[in-house]
C-alpha cells in the first residue's frame, strides 16, 4: 500500500474531493493499521492462574468473535477500512466491509490489494451500495455475524444498535463528535493557531474529530481571532488534483447547503463574520474557510458536528464555567487545550468528558493508541492492542492438572 500510495491517494481525492496533501496523509495513516496489526497479531495472549482456594487453574482464551460486519464512513475511505480490517484480521475475523455510497472504489482498491497479497478468497468481502437500510439489517440477521464495527454518526449508530440487539452482535461504534478547542491566555500563539488550523482544517474539516466549537479566554481572544483569521484566509481552495491546494470541495451540495445555512443561522444570532462565508467563484461544492466570533449560545453551529470548514468561536473568563461549557454536549469524543501550564491543562484534560483530549496538539489520531468516545460518541476503542480485542472474545476453561 505504501509502494502505491500516489495511486491511492488520487484515488481518494477524485471520490471524496479532499485535497491531495490530505489523501496523501490518509494513505499513510491507513498503511500503518496494516504495519501494527500485523505485529498485534502474535500478541493474542492467554492467561493462566490459580484460583484461590488452590483447586484448579483458571486458563482464559481469547477467541476469533466471529465474522465482522464493517461499516465506513465516506471521509476517510481508506483509513477507516484498514482501521477496521488491520485489527480484525490479526484477531481472526473473516469480514463483511460495507463502504460508504459516495467512496465504494477505494474500498474496493484495498481488498483487490489485500487479495493479491495473499488473503485468501472470501475473508475479505466488499458490498458496495447505496440500500444500506436492507442490507445492514440482513446481513446482521446471519447467526454467523459475530460483530459490527460502525464508524459515522450517533443518529444511524442507535439504528444499527436497534437491528443488532435482535441477534445480540457484539458492537463497536465510532460516533459522531462535538469537540471544544479551549484556549487559555497562558498558550503560546503561534502553536495555539497550528494546532488549531489542524484540528479544524484536516480533512478540509470533514472529520469526527474536527475542532467545532471554540473557547478563547478573553485575554489572548482578540490576537488569536486575527491571526486564525488570517491562516484560514489564507488557505489555498479548488479542485483537489491541483498544486498547492489546501482545501477542496465539500463531498457533495447538501454538504454545501449546511454550511450556508449554518453561517446564516449564526449571524442571526449575533455572530461577526470575521472570513469567509461565502461560495468561491468556482464550479463544484465548494464553500470558503469561515470564521465567526461570539455566535449566540442558540446557534446551530454550536449543537451539532458543522463538518466543514467553518470555525466559531466564544470568549470565556473563567476556568470552571469553561468547562461546564465545553462539557455541555451529549457528545464525547475529543477535545482540544493549549496552555503553557502543564498542570492546568492535565486538570483540565481529566475535567473533559471525552475519550481523547488533544493537549497542546491539533491531531491526536496514532495506530499505536486507542481511538474512541464517551457519551452518545461510541463504545469499544479502535486502535493499539484494544483494537484487536474488540474481535476477540474470552473463554473461561477451568482445569486441573
Amino acid at each position: 500500500m505504501t509502494a502505491r500510495a500516489e495511486d491511492f491517494a488520487r484515488l481518494i481525492t477524485l471520490e471524496n474531493g479532499k485535497a491531495l496533501r490530505d489523501a496523501r496523509g490518509e494513505v499513510a495513516y491507513a498503511a500503518e493499521f496494516f504495519r501494527w496489526y500485523a505485529e498485534e497479531a502474535v500478541r493474542n495472549l492467554s492467561d493462566i492462574s490459580t484460583a484461590p482456594s488452590g483447586k484448579n487453574r483458571i486458563l482464559v482464551l481469547q477467541q476469533p468473535v466471529g465474522v465482522a460486519l464493517l461499516i465506513t464512513p465516506w471521509n476517510f475511505p481508506a483509513a477507516m477500512a484498514t482501521r477496521k480490517i488491520g485489527p480484525a484480521l490479526a484477531a481472526g475475523c473473516s469480514v463483511i466491509l460495507k463502504p460508504a455510497s459516495e467512496t465504494p472504489l477505494t474500498a474496493l482498491a484495498i481488498a483487490s490489494l489485500l487479495e493479491e497479497a495473499g488473503v485468501p478468497k472470501g475473508v475479505v468481502n466488499v458490498i458496495p451500495s447505496a440500500r444500506s437500510s436492507a442490507i445492514v439489517p440482513a446481513i446482521l440477521d446471519d447467526p454467523r455475524v459475530g460483530k459490527l464495527s460502525f464508524t459515522g454518526s450517533t443518529g444511524v449508530g442507535r439504528i444499527l444498535l436497534g437491528n443488532a440487539a435482535k441477534t445480540i452482535v457484539n458492537c463497536s461504534m465510532e460516533l459522531g463528535g462535538n469537540a471544544p478547542l479551549i484556549i487559555f491566555n497562558d498558550a503560546d500563539l503561534d502553536t495555539a493557531v497550528e494546532g488549531a488550523m489542524t484540528a479544524k482544517m484536516r480533512n478540509g474539516g470533514e472529520a469526527c474529530t474536527a475542532a467545532n466549537r471554540f473557547f478563547v479566554e478573553d485575554g489572548i481572544a482578540d490576537d488569536f481571532i486575527r491571526a486564525f483569521s488570517q491562516a484560514m484566509a489564507g488557505l489555498k481552495v479548488g479542485n483537489g488534483l491541483d498544486d498547492g491546494v489546501e482545501l477542496g470541495p465539500l463531498v457533495n451540495r447538501g454538504a454545501r447547503d449546511d454550511m450556508e445555512k449554518l453561517v446564516e443561522d449564526a449571524l442571526a444570532h449575533g455572530g461577526k463574520l470575521e472570513t469567509g462565508g461565502t461560495r468561491p467563484d468556482q464550479r463544484g461544492f465548494f464553500y470558503n474557510p469561515t470564521v465567526i466570533s461570539d455566535p449566540g449560545a442558540d446557534a446551530l453551529l454550536l449543537q451539532d458536528e458543522i463538518f466543514g470548514p467553518i470555525a466559531p468561536i466564544q470568549r470565556f473568563d473563567d476556568l470552571d464555567d469553561v468547562i461546564r461549557r465545553a462539557n455541555d454536549t451529549e457528545y464525547g469524543l475529543i477535545s482540544y487545550v493549549f496552555t503553557e501550564n502543564l498542570k492546568k491543562g492535565l486538570l483540565v484534560s481529566e475535567r473533559l468528558q471525552s475519550g481523547m483530549v488533544g493537549l497542546n496538539r491539533g491531531v491526536v489520531s496514532d495506530p499505536a493508541a486507542p481511538f474512541g468516545g464517551v457519551k452518545q460518541s461510541g463504545l469499544g476503542r479502535e486502535g493499539a492492542h484494544d483494537g484487536m480485542l474488540e474481535f476477540l472474545e474470552k473463554k473461561y476453561i477451568a482445569v486441573s492438572w
